[in-house]
């Protein structure tokens, strides 16, 4: 196990235990940290493309809805 797969795990593991005491704040934290690990390996690089993909698709079923 590498050093950032410990990041990653330590960070989640963080983020439940924060949710499950009812700390929003340091629970999001510990989420948003987990996230930015994962998204700097080479199994989170389609993460950006997909979370990319997404926004686009939701702004095109905005746009053909009407909606603001």
């Amino acid at each position: 196990m590498n050093v950032m797969t410990v990041l990653i795990v330590f960070s989640a593991l963080g983020a439940v235990i924060c949710t499950k005491a009812r700390a929003a704040g340091p629970a999001l934290f510990f989420g948003v940290v987990a996230v930015a690990l994962l998204s700097a390996t080479p199994l989170g690089a389609g993460l950006r493309e997909f979370a990319a993909a997404l926004v686009e698709q939701a702004g095109r079923a905005a746009a053909e809805s009407g909606a603001p």
